[in-house]
């Protein structure tokens, strides 16, 4: 059994009434889109210290004695929304004296006070992969957060333990964004070599542990041996579907495991990314600007990813795209041809199988996690409005609450520093 040190015990103990209710909820008389199961025209809900208890049709599920009801006529019920790649936060990762950064940690720069969390909650998200920039071919560890009410990291980490466990993956990068002078490679092919050369590197390192020869500990490849180990998610930044096939057969020499972030040009190579048995976590851009490596992204990417078995998920890339409009993102899919089970999988159940955390959220199921959202009509409708949000039984926005309606209405005068971002190269 993993040993719980008393410090990590002593948080966990102080933030637990945070997200626990010792009184079970009953959410009743919804439309609830499971997205594990078909819909339930008129549902119930019950949850009780933070994971649901039950889940189904109204009639078929016992209201527990003393629960709290809220009555949700007229409105929908769904999972969570899970977003595969944020920097809310003000996240930082590696700098400019190396391309290459492994030991780098995300969850060192994430300020969870930060407004941007909330405009999050604000649109629904109650789960995000929290990535470091891609103006480097390695800018080091992401994080995976429950965006729970919390003033510390700890009290939003997923992980159990930020000194021993992994609390996330790693962000790589190639195409335009990592190219630069020396020591920044000038070329595709030399950002390639760079890291065909600390993967081999890493490899000698990996297989002297627990030897004679077992060499001084190096954090960077410490956190390289957990990738090659399959144990800690490579997320990469890639464009162009040159750049993509560089990515697989980078995944085929190495064997680690792989979401493509972006695949911009997915479309265009969407039967090799099948046969590779990857996910695809994607964006929609619906305005004109960016780099020229973006100029053939068009809505039906995921349409046409779907079409060849490829898992996909939606992203907002905040702020590049705004966290609050995650939704549209899975709908704008749907106009362009995508399913509308996928597009719903898009922003739920895939989004956690790339984070791996699918067995507690991203659907509505019994003994997972009770992070769920309550919307005014259809998700992928654009007079739609997220009304309440809650994480792990804890309501973290609430539209008719007015403090938070201003991070569902307002501009980026709102939220004063979050505006700053489209300039820090984060994206």
């Amino acid at each position: 059994m993993k040993k719980i040190n008393v410090l990590t015990l002593l948080c966990c103990l102080a933030a637990w009434p945070l997200h626990a209710q010792d009184t079970p909820h009953a959410f009743t008389d919804a439309h609830i889109i499971p997205v594990a199961g078909d819909p339930i025209e008129s549902g119930i809900l019950i949850i009780h210290e933070g994971r649901i208890s039950a889940v189904g049709a109204t009639g078929s599920v016992a209201i527990p004695d003393g629960a709290v009801v809220h009555d949700l006529s007229g409105k929908v019920l769904m999972p969570g929304l899970v977003d595969t790649h944020s920097h809310v936060g003000r996240v930082q990762g590696g700098d400019r004296s190396h391309p290459l950064h492994p030991d780098v940690r995300s969850l060192d720069a994430i300020n969870v006070q930060h407004s941007s969390l909330q405009r999050a909650r604000a649109g629904g998200i109650t789960t995000v992969n929290v990535m470091p920039g891609s103006g480097y071919l390695m800018s080091g560890q992401t994080t995976y957060l429950k965006l729970r009410k919390g003033s510390t990291i700890n009290e939003l980490l997923i992980c159990e333990d930020p000194l021993t466990d992994i609390c996330g993956g790693m962000k790589m990068a190639n195409g335009t964004n990592p190219l630069g002078t020396t020591p920044f490679p000038g070329t595709r092919a030399k950002s390639a070599a760079l890291v065909r050369t600390m993967f081999v590197e890493a490899q000698a390192y990996c297989a002297k542990q627990g030897t004679d020869e077992a060499p001084a500990r190096d954090l960077g490849k410490e956190a390289l041996c957990q990738v090659l180990a399959g144990e800690r998610v490579v997320h990469f930044h890639t464009h162009r579907h040159d750049d993509i096939l560089t990515v697989l057969r980078l995944k085929e020499e190495f064997g680690f495991r792989l979401v493509l972030q972006h695949a911009s040009e997915g479309s265009k190579v969407a039967e090799e990314i099948a046969a590779a048995g990857v996910p695809a976590s994607i964006i929609v851009v619906d305005s004109p600007g960016g780099k020229l490596e973006v100029v053939d992204l068009f809505f039906d990417n995921g349409a046409i990813l779907e079409q060849a078995g490829v898992d996909l998920a939606y992203h907002t890339d905040d702020s590049i795209t705004d966290s609050r409009v995650l939704l549209r993102m899975a709908a704008l899919g749907v106009r362009a041809g995508m399913s509308r089970q996928t597009a719903l999988e898009a922003v739920t159940l895939a989004g956690a199988r790339m984070l791996d955390v699918a067995e507690r959220t991203g659907s509505l199921e019994v003994g997972k996690d009770a992070d769920f959202l309550v919307l005014s009509g259809d998700p992928f409708s654009v007079y739609t409005r997220v009304e309440q949000t809650w994480v792990e039984g804890q309501n973290v926005f609430d539209l008719s609450n007015p403090d938070d309606a201003k991070f569902a209405t307002g501009g980026y005068d709102v939220y004063n520093d979050t505006g700053a971002h489209a300039h820090d190269g984060l994206h």
